[in-house]
């Protein structure tokens, strides 16, 4: 009985060691994630005056004959952009783009076109290194404070390859696999198809009003050339920012239910001790008790 009442104390402090470390993760990621957020909600007028700057030379040009923009009528080679986190301690998030990314890689293939993988996040290069996956390029180090510079590093590596022709090393096509953060409870991860760039046709008034009209000098193809890289880039470091501040969230959440589960282990432990302990007193009792009996019936019987 003691033995057993050592052991379960020694988990007891084993486990609270444990709730201090969930606990302590659970703060950190609590104070950062207000900051991930507000510099989200900083770059967003730029991402979207960015992106209507390129919508409308797009749509006000009636002929356009540019590569970012033109789908190729075959796809041959496809580039991801998978974002993950360099840490751990944060539930699914990974788990989740990584299936995602494994679900768009499955159906390119299906569709007779092979991919290359660009990967930022030490989890995710781990992951694609340990089952033996080509990594054409990967960055890590940034994942929950993410710059613009690090967005035009990925956009370089990515402009670069889809300007090669296949045969060169190149792609067609640049998707962009990434979490998307609807709300501290809510991250979802999504797949975008970034280059070429989506164009869909929409039927009625546009939201946000009408798209600016532009004079465009001296051709629609070269304000394509400059304002394109930028727009790659912004939507890249858009991504990131909100893929870090799902990242916190996660983290936070998943740090909650670790310590309260730890709190929960720690009341069970408790009580499993205190039973260990009154079976250990009741056990002294009855052996001084029995062996208080034993002398007196030796005294008596002396007698």
């Amino acid at each position: 009985m003691p033995a057993q009442l050592r052991v379960v104390r020694a988990r007891i402090r084993a486990v609270k060691s444990i709730a201090k470390i969930t606990r302590a993760q659970e703060l950190i990621a609590s104070s950062r994630i207000i900051r991930a957020q507000q510099r989200t909600r900083a770059a967003e007028p730029y991402a979207r005056e960015l992106t209507t700057a390129v919508e409308a030379v797009v749509s006000r040009s009636s002929t356009i004959d540019h590569p970012m923009v033109n789908a190729p009528e075959s796809v041959k080679r496809a580039a991801l952009l998978i974002l993950t986190s360099d840490g751990g301690f944060c539930g699914a998030y990974n788990a989740n783009v990584l299936r995602e990314s494994a679900r768009l890689r499955k159906r390119i293939a299906d569709d007779g076109a092979s991919t290359v993988n660009y990967v930022a996040g030490r989890k995710g290069i781990g992951w694609h290194r340990f089952r033996g996956l080509e990594l054409a390029e990967t960055w890590s180090g940034f994942s929950t404070q993410p710059t613009y510079a690090d967005a035009e590093r990925a956009a370089t590596a990515l402009l670069d390859a889809f300007e090669k022709e296949v045969s060169d090393g190149g792609v067609d096509e640049v998707y962009l696999v990434s979490t998307e953060f609807v709300s501290m409870l809510t991250q979802r991860p999504t797949v975008r198809r970034m280059l070429p760039m989506e164009i869909a046709e929409q039927e009625g008034e546009r939201p946000g009003g009408a798209l600016p009209s532009y004079e465009f000098e001296p051709s629609t193809d070269v304000v394509l050339d400059a304002l394109l890289p930028q727009y790659v880039a912004s939507r890249i470091y858009y991504a990131m920012l909100e893929a870090a501040a799902s990242e916190l969230a996660a983290r936070r959440r998943a740090m909650k239910a670790a310590t309260d589960n730890a709190n929960d282990l720690i009341d069970r432990l408790t009580r499993e001790a205190n039973n260990a302990r009154q079976a250990e007193i009741t056990q002294e009792i009855s052996e001084i008790v029995g062996g208080s009996n034993a002398l007196a019936e030796a005294n008596a019987g002396s007698e």
